[in-house]
């Protein structure tokens, strides 16, 4: 990263530190060598991952965040100044706001007071009651894209999934794109969204706010998601007058929302330190549930808190935001996720009959590698997995640096390093804030995932993947746990679960058996590390022993 410090960009952008990164690119402080200004640049490193053709299709999603911002007039909304291509891929020069964002904000103070909490949501309605009338939708709404300035300006920023009234769409009919915390019921059941799905993430981004906590999270992307359309959020503590508000927001109904004019004058008064009078009639409403509820049984390969592992997607000719559904219907993940593909059947989880789209994913499988079990490890217990095969059985020969031949060793762009069977594994981030990355070499079928959560649910793995095993047991078609047990991974606490299940065909393009390996441990530093490998069962050999290699090659950031 520092090796590009100082690199001039177009002929007139000089870069300066990193202020920012996440799932789809990199946001740099640069200087204008024209105007004699600062500003701030977002690569899109995500095209360095992509083939040619979706290489275009980014571009011209980087084009329509571009026409988005621009169509905005507000002094609430970052500027973008230009659109350049540069080494082969998009860039946009944005305003340069000097201070951090809501989410900074409170990550570093717990929370924020309720009066400064409703000036900033205040802000927030005004940026989007303009490009709402501008016909454009955000769609992303969330407390890493509002920015709070040194000089107590609040930006709305990062249009990069918005949607505009007369584009044709990029993303396919059905898709649902966004962060899945922040994501209304209405679209999380595949709905259309409209102006009130930005104004209910913005009550979830204020409740978030004051609480410190996001209102609907749970332990996985699919409970979530459940959460945001079944239940009511918890009465926040610290609101004061802006509790009323955060409730009239975060109505399950869309046409029980209040309207952006009236939302904004009940949070000019809960900014004033009053209580809203117009908010007291939003009482608690009930869930937002479907007509014909559905009672099928929901396969989720992977659910899990932050290292939620579930079924990658493929990407498809609309651009790599586009997927189509893999191996079981799939939940988004828990916190920060920026560009997932998601694909879910929701009908089996929440009634209705729209697959929805969250954003990236990825996939994985490929050729054995040597094995090697933990130090350390107790004997298995009656119903623990096999020993992985000798390598030696599969012909393969070691190559430079200890790695089976034909494997490699990649360094990711989170800071990890991991080796895979073959240069052809692709990677796609499911979800920034979680850091999950994916990685397959034939669209979903197999996949490798590695994810981390600097503040886990559980300081015990074995205990998070019990937890793990009993809801995923529930869901699964023919669930059948094959192992669960303690281990020892470089001297860390560490536990492994493997389980079976059947993909239907309702729901995948691969159906049939599946097995997957999920090893989970904690680092010296505490942040949980969970390692996944999932693919038809009839090919569990190979992956097996690919899985060992990858956990003798995994390094952390």
């Amino acid at each position: 990263m520092n090796q590009m410090q100082g690199l001039l960009v177009a002929g007139r952008y000089r870069l300066g530190e990193s202020i920012g990164s996440g799932g789809m690119g990199r946001v740099w402080r640069a200087h204008d060598e024209v105007l004699h200004r600062s500003v701030a640049i977002k690569e899109l490193t995500a095209a360095l991952y992509v083939s040619d053709s979706e290489q275009a299709v980014l571009l011209a999603r980087t084009r329509a965040e571009a026409r988005a911002a621009a169509r905005i007039n507000h002094s609430a909304v970052v500027t973008v100044h230009d659109v350049l291509e540069h080494d082969g891929r998009p860039w946009i020069v944005m305003e340069l706001v000097e201070g951090r964002s809501l989410a900074d904000a409170v990550k570093d103070r717990g929370r924020v007071e309720p009066r400064e909490a409703a000036r900033i949501g205040l802000w927030v309605l005004r940026a989007l009651r303009a490009a709402h009338t501008a016909g454009v939708l955000h769609r992303d709404v969330k407390p890493g894209n509002v920015l709070l300035g040194g000089d107590g300006r609040v930006l709305l920023t990062d249009f990069g999934i918005a949607q505009i009234d007369g584009d044709t769409a990029i993303t396919r009919t059905g898709e649902v794109v966004g962060s899945v915390d922040y994501l209304a019921p209405e679209r999380v059941r595949g709905h259309d969204p409209g102006p009130s799905s930005d104004l209910w993430a913005l009550g979830a981004t204020l409740y978030t706010a004051v609480e410190g906590r996001s209102p609907f999270r749970r332990t996985s992307p699919l409970t979530t998601m459940q959460a945001v359309v079944e239940e009511e959020a918890t009465e926040p503590q610290h609101a004061g007058p802006l509790a009323p508000v955060i409730g009239a927001l975060l109505r399950k109904d869309p046409a029980t929302r209040p309207g952006a004019a009236e939302a904004e004058q009940m949070l000019a008064e809960a900014a004033e330190g009053r209580r809203p009078a117009a908010a007291q009639a939003y009482v608690p409403t009930r869930a937002y549930v479907p007509a014909q509820p559905a009672t099928a049984h929901v396969p989720l390969p992977h659910a899990t808190r932050p290292d939620t592992v579930l079924p990658p997607q493929v990407p498809s000719a609309t651009g790599p935001t586009a997927v189509h559904p893999p191996h079981a219907p799939v939940a988004a993940p828990r916190r920060r996720g920026r560009l997932i593909a998601l694909v879910a059947a929701l009908a089996a989880i929440v009634g209705g009959g729209t697959a929805v789209v969250l954003q990236q994913s990825d996939e994985g499988t490929g050729k054995a590698g040597p094995s090697a079990t933990a130090s350390g490890t107790p004997a298995p217990s009656p119903d623990a997995p096999a020993p992985a095969p000798n390598p030696t059985m599969s012909g393969e020969t070691e190559s430079a640096g200890g790695l089976p031949a034909g494997w490699v060793r990649r360094t990711d762009p989170y800071g990890f390093s991991v080796v895979l069977p073959g240069e052809h594994w692709e990677r796609v981030v499911f979800d920034e804030e979680t850091r999950q990355v994916d990685y397959t070499p034939d669209g979903g079928k197999h996949f490798l995932r590695i994810a981390a959560d600097d503040s886990p649910d559980f300081d015990d793995p074995y205990e998070h993947l019990s937890d793990l095993d009993q809801q995923i047991g529930r869901r699964l078609v023919d669930y059948r746990r094959v192992g669960l047990e303690r281990r020892v991974y470089r001297d860390r606490e560490s536990a492994r679960l493997e389980y079976t299940w059947t993909a239907l065909a309702k729901d995948t393009e691969f159906p049939g058996p599946y097995r997957a390996v999920d090893q989970m441990y904690l680092s010296r530093d505490g942040v949980e590390y969970a390692l996944y490998m999932a693919g038809p069962a009839e090919d569990w050999a190979t992956t097996s022993r690919q899985f060992e290699t990858v956990l003798r090659g995994w390094r952390e950031p």
